[in-house]
């Protein structure tokens, strides 16, 4: 299968898709919520080493972007859902693309590498 040719602008739809879904755990997100809807307490559950701040930040792009509705029972304690919209179902084959290419790559992967291994060497050291 040959791909199609894009041109590679500002507005390109990998570009977009990037924008959109790139980054550590927008995907993780998608895919928690492939099963249905769940609260900010479940899903910091299911991303481990999310911070609280991050989750956060991600819950309101996707939201922002039409990934995710939000739903607010307006209730004491408060009480809020995520869940995808029809646009983020729409992403979840890039969750499954995303699944078995890492899958591949792990099986690709020498012996004695381990699969925690980091993919860009480290930054500059802290002080």
């Amino acid at each position: 299968m040959t791909p199609l040719p894009v041109s590679i602008t500002p507005r390109c739809p990998i570009r977009t898709t990037l924008e959109l879904v790139g980054g550590k755990w927008r995907l993780l997100v998608l895919h928690q919520l492939s099963g249905g809807p769940l609260r900010f307490g479940e899903l910091k559950r299911l991303l481990p080493g999310i911070s609280e701040k991050m989750l956060v930040q991600e819950l309101r792009l996707l939201t922002d972007a039409d990934l995710l509705s939000r739903r607010n029972y307006g209730e004491v304690p408060p009480r809020v859902e995520y869940a995808l919209t029809p646009t983020g179902e729409a992403a979840l084959p890039l969750v499954a693309a995303a699944a078995t290419f890492g899958q591949h790559y792990l099986r690709t992967l020498p012996q004695n590498q381990s699969p925690d291994h980091q993919l860009l060497p480290p930054g500059p050291a802290k002080e």
